[in-house]
């Protein structure tokens, strides 16, 4: 379908919506190697599981001011009163087991950063740094074996379609449809 400003895009980005938009114009599986982003998707993502990618990004603001901008260490410093606290707060998902799981993965995040010198050396090593092309999966023997060894390191909400999810959103499978303007370009994004 094309829309009226002369673009096909993928079936669900939802064109009532300006926010949505954007994000799969501007954001959506191009590939990304800053950390702060990183970890900022993965939190998302995480807090996405079971709802709607477009629930989660209406609220995106709401996380940024609940969770420190998205900055790691203060994430990580995240006691039992921040968790009350954010389950008071009506501008993000109030669900105590993903907040929980929120700051412990905050804190493996940091771990693997340690670890790997950054967390896109870790993460782009599933893949020796190639993106992936493929389209109508909701998982893969990749995001299989990554959640596999996230749940390993104890991260928490982080199945195997969750992280397919996220692999998408963040570059490492490219998966816009056929006919949209943004097919098989990702690959121009990557540095």
């Amino acid at each position: 379908m094309i829309w009226p400003d002369g673009k096909c895009r993928c079936f669900w980005a939802n064109p009532k919506n300006e926010r949505y938009v954007r994000y799969h114009d501007e954001e959506w599986g191009r590939p990304e190697h800053d950390d702060g982003r990183l970890f900022e998707m993965l939190l998302l993502e995480c807090f996405q599981a079971g709802l709607s990618w477009e629930c989660i990004l209406n609220k995106r603001e709401g996380f940024r001011q609940a969770f420190a901008d998205f900055h790691l260490d203060d994430v990580c410093a995240f006691t039992e009163e921040d968790v009350e606290r954010l389950m008071q707060d009506a501008a993000i998902i109030r669900h105590r087991r993903k907040i929980e799981a929120a700051v412990c993965n905050a804190r493996v995040f940091r771990e693997i950063r340690q670890e790997f010198g950054s967390f896109d050396r870790y993460l782009w090593q599933w893949t020796e740094g190639e993106v992936v092309h493929e389209r109508g999966r909701t998982t893969s023997a990749l995001s299989n074996v990554l959640s596999k060894d996230l749940k390993k390191r104890g991260m928490k909400f982080v199945g195997s379609t969750t992280i397919y999810s996220y692999l998408q959103a963040v570059g490492v499978i490219e998966s816009h449809e056929p006919d949209c303007f943004l097919s098989g370009v990702q690959d121009v994004y990557q540095t």
